[in-house]
């Protein structure tokens, strides 16, 4: 889970710290006993050995940051090894409707498909694992009242059947689904997919569907000119259960509030990896 790999993480750059500050005390001793005596001429020596002190002062950190970033390529490849893609990833990627579009470097992953005549994309980023608040989605609170209500009993059992029970739940993950028919717009659902499921909270309708996607400056101002509707939450309870429904027979369903969370941690995985080989080979450069 993110939050183990978090705290993984700043173990060993924790001790990496105190013994980098130990080491510079150390060399800053012997730096301070190996100073020329007061029978040495000043100006000549001080400008050279300014220079070369410098000079190797600036090489000793490349090294130092380079080894370091070495030592977090190979702690995160040991993770990446021992962490099995997860169940729930490969059936939906093999088995699932939707067709994945995941650009390396890049913090979006969009997925897309058909149905009948309408378009269906959904798309959601591992920006969320650096944003997440968990305050935001505290049990106390709406948004938690909202994820957690009629759902605790069946997590509490899913726990006790699968062992889990006491182990961190993923990160929240916000879904972004557009649904769009040719001459008629689209349709914009803001949802949550956590604890296994899909909690919607806006619905947005826009007669343009570039608005619906907002890629371009122009559009994404367009689009918020437009009259967003009353919360989701505030509609009539029948007119959300079909909307939940109709949501379902797209694909937007219990497999996919599964996937999200848990392709999105995968994926940053990858990407803090991709992105400390990319540092390492500046600094060596």
């Amino acid at each position: 889970m993110m939050s183990l790999r978090a705290f993984a993480r700043s173990a060993p750059r924790a001790l990496s710290r105190a013994s980098s500050s130990v080491a510079r005390c150390q060399r800053s001793s012997l730096i301070r006993t190996a100073r020329p005596t007061a029978f040495v001429r000043p100006q000549q020596t001080s400008a050279f050995s300014t220079t070369v002190f410098r000079r190797a002062a600036e090489s000793e950190t490349s090294e130092e940051l380079s080894a370091k970033l070495a030592s977090e390529i190979e702690f995160e490849e040991s993770v990446q090894e021992n962490e099995p893609m997860p169940a729930s990833v490969k059936d939906f990627l093999q088995n699932g409707p939707f067709e994945i579009v995941d650009i390396p470097g890049q913090e979006e992953v969009v997925l897309t498909r058909t149905y009948g005549n309408e378009k269906i994309t959904v798309t959601f980023s591992i920006a969320d694992l650096q944003n997440y608040d968990p305050e935001m989605y505290d049990e106390d609170s709406a948004l938690g009242d909202d994820l957690t209500e009629g759902r605790q009993d069946s997590r509490e059992a899913e726990e006790a059947e699968d062992g889990l029970e006491g182990e961190e739940p993923p990160v929240p993950c916000r879904l972004n689904v557009v649904v769009e028919k040719p001459g008629k717009g689209a349709l914009t659902i803001e949802a949550v997919a956590q604890d296994g499921a899909i909690v919607v909270e806006n619905l947005f309708y826009y007669k343009d569907a570039k608005l619906a996607h907002g890629k371009t400056a122009d559009a994404a101002h367009a689009s918020q000119e437009v009259y967003p509707g009353p919360p989701f939450g505030s509609l009539d309870e029948d007119l959300q259960i079909l909307m939940e429904r109709y949501l379902e027979e797209r694909g937007i369903t219990q497999a996919l509030a599964v996937f999200a969370p848990d392709y999105m941690d995968m994926k940053e995985q990858k990407e803090y990896l991709a992105w400390l080989n990319n540092v390492k080979g500046f600094v060596d450069a």
